[in-house]
């Protein structure tokens, strides 16, 4: 049975009633996402076109520091900024056939523009930047020394989603950050691809701690033009799989189609090695307060949210002036320190400021009355733990921030074993069906990820109520024995694969 959205519970007036957040996340998560994306003010879906949504500065904030932190790991890493357009010609989209084939469906097109009635030819708006960047490339690239050409861009693109959109989760515009690497061989293009899903681990798990497995994705399901595509999925509180960053390699594929080439040391021209990376930052953000949020709200991990520290003054007539002088120097003191504090000093009773910026998930909070101006001190309250303790000011900066790093080390630790207790293994079709009805990840034994295992997938997916085969995992070193067989077709298996539910 659903609990019921809302509780509320007496203040110190007993005729005031305070509205609190509370709802099941895992047993009610499309409910709890869809009211803490609206209570929270995190997305505004009111825009009049469908899949289009606006962003209010609680998300914007946390996820322009987000863009921050997974541009400077791009940066350590060798890549440069650049900015495209954002529309495509048709003829540059035309010109690589599997590339065109794949995203067709998903293209909005402009085809006129103010008076002038018609284009001479269509544009598309990006749904990808594969065909806007590399008829550049190829001017750009001319010898061995041109390379590697290592190039990201942050920005937005556009496919028409024709399934039901999702704010953050699954729309028809979203937020990302796309690298595109160009290198003389086919060896160094494949250690790139090993990188992104390095830089994947390094930003989305230890900074954002968002668990996930990195895949290399079937034939079936790769990236229109690549040879191979790896993906980070994780898993959402209603056991479905959400994709985040994806990289893909491309081979000569897109170098031969755009004709990038470059002279070697002898005065030999060859065709160049490509890689694509793609971290969607909108979809990383709603995948991050869905792991981390609990019953009562949102929980932010330290470093991204939007204000780490909120101070709640709790006045008196007699002390009120004092209060609100020491909450003031408070908040300068800390802003000063480097931290992001709001005070809030509205007319709201204290009881209904912590259940507000509890709901919002600001990571701490500071209370602040008659004792505390007394003794030079402050209660903390922490978000994670919901407990509270009483600190001196000489030795805050550093309290303060030991607390915002346990604290997201305490929500990456709860993530990663939820995310481990919903992993699972089948070697029977029974623990399969009892693992998918217990919105498990699930490791099975497999005929194939080439093409040839596309038939069973389908099946898979037709008799276990849209179960889909995600890849296998790229820091698998387990191999099936000469007795395992595929579940579907019976014939040896080859590999281990993961199976579930996605988005």
């Amino acid at each position: 049975m659903s609990q019921k959205k809302t509780k509320t519970e007496k203040t110190v007036s007993e005729d005031t009633q305070i509205e609190t957040f509370n709802i099941d996340k895992v047993n009610n998560f499309s409910e709890w996402f869809t009211e803490i994306v609206k209570r929270a003010e995190l997305a505004d879906m009111r825009y009049n076109v469908k899949g289009f949504i606006v962003y209010p500065p609680w998300s914007t904030i946390s996820i322009k520091l987000m863009f921050d932190i997974y541009e400077k790991e791009l940066d350590k890493f060798g890549h440069q900024p650049v900015i495209f357009p954002s529309v495509i010609p048709e003829s540059n989209f035309q010109v690589e056939s599997d590339h065109v084939e794949g995203f067709a469906p998903e293209v909005f097109w402009i085809t006129s523009a103010g008076n002038s009635g018609l284009l001479e030819e269509r544009l598309a708006l990006r749904p990808t930047s594969e065909t806007a960047m590399y008829p550049l490339y190829s001017l750009w690239i001319r010898s061995w020394r041109d390379l590697p050409l290592k190039r990201y861009q942050s920005g937005k693109v556009w496919r028409y989603e024709g399934k039901s959109t999702r704010p953050f989760i699954r729309g028809r515009e979203f937020i990302w950050i796309e690298g595109h690497d160009v290198f003389a061989t086919l060896e160094e293009a494949e250690a790139q691809t090993r990188e992104d899903m390095q830089i994947s681990f390094n930003v989305i798990q230890d900074r954002f701690g968002i668990p996930f497995i990195g895949f290399q994705r079937p034939e079936w399901d790769k990236f229109a033009g690549a040879v191979h595509t790896y993906a980070a999925d994780t898993l959402m509180p209603d056991g479905r799989f959400l994709q985040l960053p994806s990289t893909h390699l491309l081979g000569d594929n897109f170098s031969k189609a755009f004709n990038i080439e470059y002279m070697d040391e002898e005065g030999e021209k060859h065709y160049a090695y490509q890689t694509c990376y793609g971290p969607a930052i909108s979809r990383i953000f709603g995948a991050m307060i869905s792991v981390h949020g609990d019953d009562t709200g949102l929980i932010f991990p330290f470093e991204v949210a939007p204000i780490q520290i909120v101070i709640i003054p709790i006045l008196s007539k007699k002390q009120r002036s004092k209060v609100e002088t020491y909450s003031k120097k408070l908040q300068e003191m800390l802003q000063e320190q480097g931290f992001r504090v709001y005070l809030d000093n509205s007319d709201k009773r204290p009881g209904e400021k912590y259940y507000f910026w509890e709901m919002k998930g600001i990571p701490i909070r500071l209370e602040i009355g008659r004792r505390e101006v007394k003794d030079s001190q402050v209660t903390i309250f922490r978000r994670d733990t919901r407990e509270k303790e009483i600190m001196d000011l000489t030795t805050l900066k550093e309290s303060l921030k030991s607390i915002g790093k346990s604290l997201t080390q305490n929500i990456i630790a709860k993530a990663k074993k939820f995310f481990e207790d919903h992993l699972a293994r089948a070697d029977t079709i029974d623990q399969l069906v009892e693992h998918l009805e217990n919105k498990k990840m699930i490791k099975i034994p497999w005929c194939s990820i080439d093409l040839d295992g596309e038939d069973c997938a389908d099946e898979l997916k037709d008799e276990f109520a849209g179960a889909q085969v995600r890849g296998i995992d790229v820091r698998e070193t387990e191999f099936p024995s000469g007795e395992q067989k595929c579940f579907i077709c019976g014939k040896p298996a080859k590999c281990f694969v993961y199976v579930g539910k996605q988005y």
